[in-house]
């Protein structure tokens, strides 16, 4: 789904960064008169280029709404310590005091990420026989009996022949497409994929084309003519066709039209990749992700991706695929040959929270969980839209992100926020494009509807504070509509 932006809200945002580049140029200017900070000579400065312009002139004015140092476990409250700048944002210090916060910004689908009375135990007793680290790869002793365990269990979960741990998210896509595409394929990569999708799809040499986000259409158009023209030059045909999509895209909350999409690459023999990192766990009537709530075969998904950071409270992520693919990967990717395993413990939190979340713990406390967001997720967006907020995202995505557009409403929605207890967090450019500025909201399970009813109060105060309640109010809309009819 395109964002249209407001046509009064473009004219403004255009405005406020165009006065932002021009005095960031002037500051820029001036310091060279005031201040002398060239490099050794002989060398090219490191940093005081354009490149870093954004981060000297615009990102340092706001940085204290980024990353926020926090003093508790990510749950539904958290306390976030505060901070305070004596030379205009440039340098950050704590304060020693912390404030306590709705939490409606991490990523604590499920609410695994706090302690659990069942997960918890588990993972402190298996600190008594694996420790914290294996201070190794996983093909140098550093696979455990936790490894092997998870990697059944996950690959008997998502309904694929085998699985592979790795020991972080971001590393699962940047290590594995590299190894499984080089110079000679073809990457046909979602315009608005992740930033380790972008980066491993690079890394692989292989030509990389990209389609508009969520659009089959239009990819069926990229394959079409990648298949006709051939490879640069040779027009040679490609030695392998590659398909890059999200379960559900980080910044817009949306579910991937996987239906569609798998009809396109079969009719035209390339592979599917699906990046799961926010679905699984999340969404699906029993946490299976984007196939199970769409109906899709994991048959027909050839590499299935995921990550561990959201709905299992752990860290790490996984390649889900045929036993030829596992294997292969495990001969040739670096982030499985490498790369430290993940930790035992944490290996352990994702085992006991995905025997909770399919019943093996004896209770229906996983089903709850997966009722419980969907639920709430449902509810907050709803109620977001109702008060006249433009809200990105489809039904049951736990991930809704709220437009800010202007410059300026970055800090004042996050600043004005955290006043009243309610940890945001506020995305802007290199993570968006410049003019689509937003909060990206994160519900979870552990919220309770009291929860959300006071974050829904901060957020229409704070909106109308901002005036970000672009869309008409429902009331007003039906008002129109009943003056038409008259």
């Amino acid at each position: 789904m395109a964002v249209t932006i407001p046509y009064f809200a473009a004219l403004t945002t255009y405005f406020s960064y165009g006065l932002l580049f021009v005095f960031g140029h002037l500051r820029d200017f001036f310091r060279g008169f005031m201040k002398s900070e060239s490099a050794p000579e002989g060398y090219a400065p490191l940093c005081r280029d354009f490149e870093d312009f954004y981060t000297r002139r615009l990102y340092h004015r706001i940085q204290d709404c980024f990353n926020r140092p926090i003093a508790s476990a990510p749950n539904a409250w958290i306390d976030v310590i505060e901070r305070y700048s004596n030379d205009n944002n440039k340098t950050l210090h704590r304060t020693g005091n912390s404030r306590h916060c709705l939490n409606l910004g991490s990523y604590n689908y499920l609410g695994f990420a706090a302690q659990d009375e069942y997960c918890t135990p588990r993972v402190v007793k298996s600190l008594d026989k694996f420790a914290i680290s294996t201070c190794a790869s996983r093909a140098d002793g550093g696979t455990t009996s936790l490894h092997e365990e998870l990697e059944t269990l996950m690959a008997d979960f998502i309904g694929k022949p085998a699985a592979l741990v790795y020991g972080m998210g971001f590393a699962t896509n940047s290590t594995t497409l590299p190894a499984l595409m080089g110079k000679g394929g073809l990457i046909i990569s979602d315009s608005l994929n992740h930033s380790s999708i972008v980066a491993g799809a690079r890394g692989s040499g292989a030509k990389v084309s990209v389609f508009q986000h969520n659009i089959p259409e239009h990819l069926e158009e990229v394959l079409r003519q990648a298949i006709a023209d051939g490879q640069p030059r040779t027009h040679r045909p490609w030695k392998k066709i590659m398909v890059i999509v999200e379960g559900i895209y980080s910044m817009e909350g949306e579910l991937c039209r996987l239906r569609e999409i798998v009809a396109v690459t079969k009719k035209y023999k390339a592979y599917l990749y699906l990046d799961e990192a926010h679905s699984i766990g999340a969404i699906g009537k029993s946490g299976k992700g984007v196939c199970e709530l769409q109906g899709v075969d994991p048959a027909d998904v050839d590499i299935m991706m995921g990550t561990f950071t959201k709905s299992f409270g752990s860290c790490g992520g996984y390649i889900a695929g045929s036993k030829e693919l596992i294997q292969y990967l495990k001969h040739v990717s670096p982030g499985h040959l490498y790369a430290t395993a993940m930790s035992p413990p944490a290996v352990q939190q994702v085992i006991s929270a995905l025997r909770l979340i399919r019943g093996e713990d004896g209770t229906d406390r996983g089903a709850r969980k997966l009722a419980q967001v969907r639920e709430n997720s449902n509810f907050f967006r709803e109620e977001l839209r109702k008060m006249g907020c433009e809200v990105l995202g489809d039904a049951d995505s736990p991930v809704m992100p709220v437009m800010l557009y202007n410059p300026a409403k970055i800090p004042a929605f996050s600043r004005e926020c955290f006043k009243r207890n309610v940890a945001v967090v506020t995305v802007a450019f290199p993570a968006t494009p410049l003019l689509l500025s937003r909060a990206r909201i994160c519900i979870s399970a552990a919220h309770t509807r009291e929860d959300l009813q006071r974050g829904l109060e901060v957020i229409s105060e704070v909106s109308d504070m901002v005036k970000l309640k672009y869309m008409p109010l429902e009331e007003e809309v039906e008002a129109l509509l009943k003056e038409k009819r008259l």
